[in-house]
């Protein structure tokens, strides 16, 4: 292991190694889903206190998917406040709103916005575009229903994390292109950008490092159905997307021993490029998926209340 990594993430990457467990992409996809909610449940601290929540659903393209609304403490329930959708990670295959409820919580508070919660179909069950499809019907809908939950409709962001900050960057881009709904930034941390996995990074840290080169290549198979050819439809990949023009600005968040580290740093080069503020911040010490194992590694609620900070920034401001 490298001496650069945080010594609780490489604490917490021992505990993986000596538990004996076989690794996701050795798994079905169902017992990988039980062994992540296991897994991460141990890694997880206390729930951080809010003000309120509320399980909801909207009407998805095939069904109902759940949604769950955070409010921040202190906050009346008659103030109308901006809001942030947030799409969990996990590879589009694993990953649910419980596992997420640490996270949505601790950006809840730190912004001090509201946070929706987004549950999507997950792959191999539901493949490629279904996450795309329920994400962006979650996203109009909470938007066209932004009077009864309570938030402000001009004043909506898009976020996520892994594949989540995948679709969240999708979503930005479908709005942008059909002209509502209207947001106003983009969360994304160590998002995927392109699922042809030829950057460096996926050499660099291709194993040791919790996401290898191999669990992303299990992901995609089961997104996109075996169909490499899918892997450059902007939807997959949105670093391929023929124009970043218009899109909203961005916070991308990129760790140093991650085989996405390149994804988010060529997607924010390309934002750039296209004259979209994006803030690109750096954490050279930490692994994938840290976010979610607050419990066990303290920069997860230092790195989300940093984050929750600059979203809540651009969303009053907005």
């Amino acid at each position: 292991m490298n001496d650069a990594l945080d010594p609780a993430a490489l604490q917490v990457l021992r505990l993986m190694a000596e538990s004996g467990q076989p690794a996701l992409d050795q798994l079905t996809p169902a017992q990988a889903r039980e062994a992540v909610r296991l897994g991460f449940a141990a890694l997880q601290g206390p729930p951080p206190e809010v003000g309120s929540i509320r399980d909801l659903a909207y009407e998805g393209p095939t069904d109902r998917r759940a949604l769950r609304l955070y409010w921040p403490p202190e906050v009346p329930s008659t103030r109308r406040l901006p809001a942030c959708v947030y799409f969990h990670g996990g590879g589009w295959v694993v990953g649910d709103i419980p596992l997420y409820d640490n996270v949505c919580r601790l950006l809840c508070r730190a912004s001090g916005c509201a946070v929706i919660s987004v549950d999507y179909r997950l792959a191999p069950e539901a493949r490629f575009p279904a996450a795309v499809e329920d994400c962006w019907t979650a996203t109009r809908w909470i938007v066209e229903h932004a009077e009864v939950l309570g938030i402000d409709a001009a004043r909506v962001a898009v976020a996520g994390d892994s594949a989540g900050g995948n679709l969240a960057a999708v979503v930005a881009l479908r709005a942008r292109d059909e002209g509502k709904p209207r947001l106003v930034h983009q969360l994304l941390i160590y998002p995927v950008t392109d699922l042809r996995g030829q950057t460096p990074s996926y050499q660099k840290n291709a194993d040791g490092y919790f996401l290898t080169a191999a669990l992303m290549r299990w992901f995609g198979d089961h997104y996109l159905g075996g169909e490499s050819a899918s892997a450059t439809d902007w939807r997959a990949s949105p670093l391929l997307a023929s124009s970043h023009a218009g899109l909203p600005p961005a916070t991308i968040l990129v760790c140093g021993f991650d085989p996405l580290h390149d994804d988010g740093v060529n997607y924010a080069e390309k934002l750039h490029q296209a004259g979209v503020a994006a803030e690109l911040i750096r954490l050279p010490e930490q692994i994938h998926g840290f976010i979610s194992m607050d419990g066990a590694i303290p920069a997860a609620r230092h790195t989300l209340e940093r984050v929750g900070q600059v979203l809540g920034q651009a969303l009053t401001a907005a």
